[in-house]
């Protein structure tokens, strides 16, 4: 996953930052599972479940919606509510798309409460565990998760990204904070040019685009902090050459 590319140019300093991030922080080995009990990696708000250096994640169906839940659940919130939602939703039986629509709307807005918007959540939920067991274990395309109430662009791409291993860039809050302080992009860029550029810059692969982004966000976290001084980004000197 490391890249060494000579020259100058946005492409080449993008390869440049992940070079850089990887070095620093190593692999964050997102996207964390309730059940997973691996070693877990150096960085800001670290809870259990995380999984470096494994790629062959999530391996079952029922990881597969666990992560899923887990993009719809992280919408708005820190991670550290979802995993409480999750572990609550587990404990009601209700972490799979049967179990779910069967749980009682009651027993699972309880469940999800701690990620927030727990109304919204628990509709999206629904209607994401019907698409689930229509799709018999093949992954949805990207139209076929943004057609549905709720789901939006960085939702989409996370569930394609982290649950079924299809290489799509995620752009996130972070990625779009980071990018443009370093003038990578334009202040009114949007999410899908966002996406092209990091897309356009990297090798077509599910492990660098899941590394990268985590990385953006532990970066960041680090960083990039609301009302912090961003002109200490130590990634400016790649930029600045």
């Amino acid at each position: 996953m490391r890249l060494s590319v000579p020259g100058a140019g946005p492409e080449q300093t993008v390869r440049r930052i992940y070079a850089a991030l990887l070095s620093c922080y190593g692999p964050q080995g997102w996207w964390p599972l309730l059940d997973f009990a691996g070693p877990q990696p150096d960085k800001t708000g670290s809870r259990a479940g995380y999984h470096p250096g494994r790629y062959d994640l999530p391996a079952t169906d029922a990881q597969v919606f666990e992560v899923c839940a887990g993009a719809i659940l992280t919408q708005n919130t820190a991670w550290v509510n979802v995993e409480t939602a999750l572990r609550r939703l587990q404990a009601a039986g209700g972490l799979g798309p049967d179990a779910l629509l069967s749980l009682g709307e009651e027993r699972l807005r309880e469940a999800i409460r701690p990620a927030g918007f727990f109304h919204q959540k628990m509709r999206k939920l629904r209607e994401f565990a019907v698409i689930y067991r229509e799709l018999e274990g093949r992954a949805p395309s990207r139209e076929e998760l943004l057609a549905l109430w709720g789901i939006g662009r960085e939702t989409a791409d996370s569930m394609l990204l982290y649950a079924y291993r299809v290489p799509v860039f995620v752009v996130d809050a972070y990625t779009r904070r980071i990018a443009g302080a370093l003038g990578l992009i334009e202040p009114r860029a949007g999410y899908e040019e966002i996406r092209a550029l990091f897309e356009c810059s990297l090798p077509r692969e599910v492990p660098v685009y899941q590394e990268f982004h985590a990385l953006l966000v532990e970066h960041a976290k680090r960083h990039y902090r609301k009302g912090g001084d961003w002109s200490a980004c130590p990634l400016r000197r790649i930029v600045e050459g």
